[in-house]
């Protein structure tokens, strides 16, 4: 995890639910905090994008994992301008879900948008749930 998106969702966000758990997974050291080298390209999307999202694109670049995490339309935009492959949320509930890892996507949906401060539409969810129900059936 970049350092803007721990400054982002634990010391900025510290009361917020699901921050101490990123502490504590940070602790464990299933998370660690890692700059990107390259700040000149830091700089370049972040004319565009918040601090978080360019430096967990110029990270990705950097250490190569399979994919990236990031929500936002224009960060998943400018991840893939530079031949990232990236989920968010809602496809880690996806994979949850069909992995069995989660009891009601339904639930896990209205409850990131209760607790995680997430928007997503009507016709959003209805999409994510009938496609998980179709996976589920073939």
């Amino acid at each position: 995890m970049p350092p803007a998106v721990w400054r982002e969702v634990v010391v900025q966000g510290g009361s917020r639910y699901g921050a101490a758990d990123v502490a504590a997974a940070r602790e464990a050291g299933w998370i660690r905090v890692v700059a990107p080298r390259d700040r000149s390209l830091v700089r370049e999307l972040g004319q565009e994008l918040h601090p978080g999202e360019a430096e967990s694109i110029v990270l990705t670049l950097e250490l190569h994992p399979e994919i990236l995490l990031i929500d936002e339309a224009e960060a998943r935009q400018a991840a893939g301008l530079h031949g990232l492959q990236v989920t968010g949320c809602v496809g880690i509930l996806l994979r949850a879900n069909e992995d069995h890892k989660i009891r009601s996507l339904r639930a896990e949906l209205e409850r990131l948008q209760r607790h995680g401060n997430f928007w997503l539409g009507k016709p959003f969810i209805q999409e994510i749930l009938s496609l998980a129900g179709k996976k589920e059936k073939s």
